[in-house]
């Protein structure tokens, strides 16, 4: 069986949704069909480890659009249909179960699969959080959990390390790394960082690896350290994420950490990728770029759409994302962690809310915004303006 869309997105994304919703904005009337392996209407992930988690949000409030919204844009949805492999000669994908969708224009849109740990799989109680259902799963092991352990003190990590606290768990942090988030903040707020949680009795164990499980019939009681066993009732693994192109090897696309493409997008002719897969080439910095956050998906989405319409439009964004832990908001521009030099701006670091500026050779690299959003957005124009 096969069909055909004038612009066919696999990957029913933010990224996905976005560059549907953005054809449509900017006059385009062809077929639009959004292909996704989940079987949900698309969501919204970052409320995943927080929100959700916690209990505040149900998960019916992290659709992004409900499906007659979508159907009332004449965007047709697949979801629970996963992609196989992609002919481009032929302009033509391919779904599991043998139906073959043509297409004038191709966006990938499948964001990514967390990193696992082998020593880990298949322990009851042990999870990774990715898609509603892992939140679900997740969800119901906390609600009889005393003792929480994340392995990861990446931005997921640490932010269900945040929420675990707020459920009244016991949490311990597992990380090879000496201080938390060092490779979006730098040393400096990364020990900050590390400070905040401590103070909200969290157990970080920087400089440490988590090695193998602990059972009692199938089930986690603890993880062997390199510095002794941490008991848990549930362990949740946030090791870090790879794009999701395992289907699209051995089809002729440029693969490397991700979908390699031009500063339009554009991963081969009619071809084009957006979001956490998409690794562009970005003219202001002069190498690949590769970006995991929601803003960026949604802005890349738009230079997608805009360049599938003919406008031939270079993607040049700052980096932009931020994290919610223990009640602060802290909000990253540019690439802090690259900085020699710390520069705060407005406020106080020992006190409260401050806005700094990370600086390489003098020259501004990143900012950061610790509960000071408008001194983070006044900050911004110093990395544009270099």
């Amino acid at each position: 069986m096969s069909a055909h869309s004038d612009v066919l997105i696999v990957g029913a994304s933010a990224a996905g949704l976005a560059t549907a919703e953005s054809l449509r904005r900017r006059g385009f009337t062809g077929t639009v069909r959004l292909v996704g392996e989940e079987p949900h209407p698309p969501y919204d992930r970052p409320p995943l480890s927080k929100q959700v988690l916690l209990g505040t949000w149900d998960t019916g409030r992290t659709v992004l659009r409900p499906p007659a919204d979508l159907a009332g844009q004449g965007i047709e949805v697949l979801p629970g249909r996963r992609a196989v492999a992609v002919d481009t000669g032929r302009r033509e994908v391919t779904l599991a179960d043998g139906t073959r969708l043509g297409y004038g224009d191709l966006v990938l849109a499948t964001g990514l699969t967390p990193r696992r740990l082998p020593a880990f799989e298949g322990v009851a109680g042990v999870h990774t959080l990715r898609t509603l259902d892992d939140v679900r799963r997740l969800r119901a092991d906390l609600d009889t959990a005393r003792r929480l352990a994340v392995i990861g003190a990446g931005v997921l990590g640490c932010e269900i390390a945040a929420t675990g606290r707020a459920l009244g768990l016991e949490v311990t942090v597992i990380d090879p790394a000496p201080v938390p988030m060092a490779d979006r903040l730098g040393t400096v707020t990364g020990l900050r960082l590390a400070a905040l949680h401590r103070a909200h009795g969290v157990r970080l164990l920087t400089g440490t690896k988590a090695e193998a499980p602990v059972t009692a019939g199938g089930r986690i009681t603890a993880v062997v350290t390199s510095q002794g066993p941490v008991p848990a009732d549930a362990v949740v693994i946030a090791v870090g994420s790879l794009p999701a192109t395992d289907w699209l090897r051995g089809n002729g696309l440029p693969l490397d950490d991700g979908i390699v493409c031009d500063a339009r997008c554009r991963a081969a002719d009619h071809v084009y990728a957006a979001g956490d897969v998409a690794r562009w080439w970005h003219p202001g910095q002069g190498r690949t770029v590769r970006l995991e956050n929601r803003s960026n998906a949604a802005e890349q989405a738009l230079a997608v759409a805009d360049n599938i319409l003919g406008a031939d439009r270079a993607y040049t964004p700052v980096p932009y994302f931020w994290t919610d832990q223990h009640g602060v908001r802290v909000q990253i521009f540019g690439d802090p962690a690259a900085g020699d030099h710390l520069r705060v701006t407005e406020g106080d670091p020992d006190s409260g809310p401050f806005t700094a500026v990370a600086e390489a050779g003098g020259r501004p690299v990143g900012v950061i915004g610790w509960n000071s959003p408008r001194g983070a957005r006044r900050a911004r124009h110093l990395l544009t303006d270099a």
